[in-house]
């Protein structure tokens, strides 16, 4: 160890420190902006400099290494007046509107800035503002040129996109021959406005420093279940597909279903989006679970049997995702199912061409196999008969299986069917006649699986009345598409008003709308146009607009106003021992959604239960991430890996055929390098500030 004074104080460090990261480890500030604790010594600002008894000049802090009995002096009168000359040539040149909030600001309040620039007008480079680029917008007026950025571009990431370029005064710092970031094979990490302490990099959309993952980590910030999708990804980018399967199995009991049907809100918020489209996050999801060999059971742990006894009522998402993390706590389970197949929504409201039950049964038999009990055809009609059987604990995950109505005159006609119906009866094979004309209504997910399932089951024509416009349906993108594929025909801006039954068919009346004033969900809302009414001739009409919901009156639950059960925070209700999740909390939500309700409420019900609340296990063992990323060209420019499908014509002849082909493994690796690594951004350690060493 080296022993040195530094202003008055003792201190002992290790040989290799240099005098600012020996200062700054004692708890005394030294300004720099060149200086970062993830890069090499610059010393290019100078502003780190300090005064060395036996040393001439004003040696700079950050590349003077440590030496036994040296004696340094960080803030004399001397070393503050020089301090201030090398910040006035820093401003010289910058802005004058430069961001408060920056590093570069903090450094310069702390060494005087008002007393500097005072009756100073400094001359601003009158550069170019590019923010017409993806993610990033940079303004070269702010650079203060300390090399950061081009450092960590080049030395850390392995990318060297960024450098300086001309000489003196015209010095600045770009991609080579000034291309734009796509072009340059720029890696989109984000390294560089992350290092640049002067706003002359930042991020076009603001990052709260509180809440950092959520504009810099969106696809698991937004994922309800919060799995780490990048780790996953970034698995399957090194061909570890096992690995990957494992880290989704964390958090989740049904992978393959969700690379299947899930939403994918981790998509729509990916960073990449921005770069011809998104990772194909699900698909991706879907291809490490058709690669699942098994091994993640021998890595599973059952937990010690703790004698209490759990019910879940209702085995939809929600409530076998409850049933698997409460099984693996150690605790006895039971899931009461009124229908004849578990599964819930999954069973009974998604096409087979969409989640064959092939795979729906493979992974319910999973969670029977850890010793969950599922009792078919056994609906629960009181939560007191369950108590008096033993059960200490219940969770309710009873869904929304009913579809709801219009309320329009001549509803009520047999020929009008729900949604929710239509896709149970054909999913169970009962007998069910959609035949002729068919009109569906609604712009939902439901409206285009009815639609989709119509045309594969005897309907001649199918035609989508929506009373928005094609922008503003809720219907996943890639669902609208396939259903246009398939021949269905939409007609927008319209509502069904009044139906008028005859003998042969149905007259629909509808009505034109127009869109007015926003609602509370931020769309336009939807108008009628006074005299624009028409009529439609159909021999079916489906209603897919929403769903709706059974509660037992012998639950003797607290509802809210629009019906659903009233739950607390931990998702407990207003009976001791109780507790609800998924479409009978929230309304008409997502698979992932329900998952994460009941991985929620197993947490809670285990604390109640006198665990833990700890769900989750770690199948890999947690890996630092390679900040090196090497550079490739056209990364910027990869377009996402679109998913094959069969032809129409085959979907015709087999109902139930899955549309979707996986990936093959070539198509995988490939769409998962497109991945822009956003956790390594996180990584990066803070500068030092002023406000950090304060007492």
């Amino acid at each position: 160890m080296v022993q040195l004074i530094i202003d008055n104080k003792k201190i002992s460090t290790e040989p290799d420190k240099t005098v600012l990261q020996a200062a700054h480890e004692a708890g005394i500030y030294i300004p720099s902006l060149c200086f970062h604790p993830d890069l090499p010594p610059l010393s290019t600002c100078r502003l780190c400099i300090v005064q060395i008894e036996g040393v001439r000049g004003f040696p700079t802090s950050c590349n003077t290494k440590v030496r036994d009995g040296m004696v340094v002096k960080t803030n004399t009168p001397e070393i503050q007046e020089m301090r201030k000359q090398l910040l006035w040539l820093i401003f010289s040149e910058l802005p004058e509107d430069m961001p408060k909030s920056t590093e570069l600001m903090k450094i310069a309040e702390y060494i005087g800035f008002e007393e500097v620039l005072a009756g100073f007008a400094p001359k601003a480079k009158e550069l170019p503002i590019l923010s017409d680029e993806p993610l990033f917008i940079r303004d070269y007026n702010r650079c203060v040129l300390c090399g950061r950025c081009v450092e960590i571009c080049d030395n850390v990431r392995g990318v060297g996109v960024l450098g300086f370029v001309d000489r003196g005064i015209n010095s600045r710092v770009t991609t080579a021959y000034d291309e734009n970031y796509v072009n340059s094979a720029c890696a989109f990490c984000g390294a560089c406005v992350e290092v640049c302490p002067s706003g002359a990099l930042t991020e076009k959309k603001e990052v709260d420093p509180e809440d950092r993952e959520k504009t810099l980590l969106p696809c698991s910030y937004n994922c309800p279940a919060h799995i780490d999708v990048p780790e996953y990804v970034r698995l399957i980018a090194e061909g570890r597909f096992q690995d990957s399967l494992e880290i989704i199995r964390e958090t989740v009991p049904f992978p393959h279903i969700l690379g299947l049907v899930c939403d994918h809100p981790c998509e729509t918020e990916c960073r990449r989006g921005e770069l011809q489209g998104s990772i194909s996050i699900r698909n991706l999801k879907r291809f490490v679970a058709e690669k699942d060999n098994g091994r993640w059971r021998s890595k599973l742990k059952i937990g010690k049997d703790t004698g209490k006894k759990v019910a879940v009522v209702g085995g939809g998402p929600s409530g076998l995702s409850a049933a698997w993390f409460l099984k693996l706590k150690g605790h006895s389970v039971t899931v009461f199912e009124a229908n004849k197949t578990a599964g819930g929504m999954m069973a009974s409201g998604i096409p087979k061409y969409r989640l064959p039950w092939s795979v729906l049964n493979k992974e319910i038999k999973e969670i029977k196999n850890i010793g969950v009990e599922i009792k078919l055809n056994s609906k629960v009609e009181s939560i007191s008969d369950l108590k008096k059987n033993g059960f200490d604990a219940v969770f309710l995950g009873i869904g929304a299986q009913l579809g709801m109505k219009m309320g329009l005159p001549g509803e009520d006609d047999h020929r009008v069917k729900d949604g929710i119906a239509v896709l149970k009866a054909v999913n169970f094979g009962e007998e069910f006649d959609l035949s002729g004309k068919v009109a569906v209504v609604g712009g939902g997910n439901v409206a285009m699986d009815v639609a989709r399932t119509a045309l594969r089951n005897g309907a001649d024509e199918v035609t989508v009345l929506y009373r928005r416009t094609k922008a503003q349906m809720p219907a996943d993108p890639e669902e609208v598409e396939e259903a246009e594929n398939e021949g269905a025909v939409f007609n927008f801006l319209v509502n069904p008003i009044k139906i008028i039954p005859g003998k042969d068919h149905l007259t629909v009346e509808c009505i034109r709308m127009e869109l007015g004033e926003p609602d509370s969900s931020g769309r336009r809302r939807p108008v009628p146009v006074e005299g624009s009414e028409f009529t439609v001739d159909v021999d079916h009409l489906i209603i897919a607009i929403g769903q709706d919901y059974v509660i037992p009156d012998e639950f003797n639950l607290e509802l809210e106003r629009w019906g659903t059960i009233k739950v607390n925070e931990d998702m407990s209700t207003s009976r001791e021992g109780v507790y609800a999740g998924g479409d009978v909390v929230t309304g008409p939500a997502s698979v992932i959604k329900a998952i994460a309700a009941g991985t929620k409420a197993a947490s809670s019900i285990d604390k109640y239960l006198g665990g833990d609340g700890e769900m989750f296990q770690k199948l890999v063992p947690e890996e630092e991430w390679d900040p090196w990323m090497g550079r490739r060209e056209g990364f910027g420019a990869e377009q996402r890996v679109k998913m094959k499908t069969i032809p129409v014509e085959e979907r015709k002849k087999n109902p139930d055929a899955q549309v979707d082909i996986c990936f093959t493994d070539e198509e995988a690796v490939n769409e998962a390098k497109r991945c822009l690594k956003c956790p390594l951004r996180l990584e990066i350690h803070s500068a030092p500030v002023p406000e950090n060493f304060m007492d």
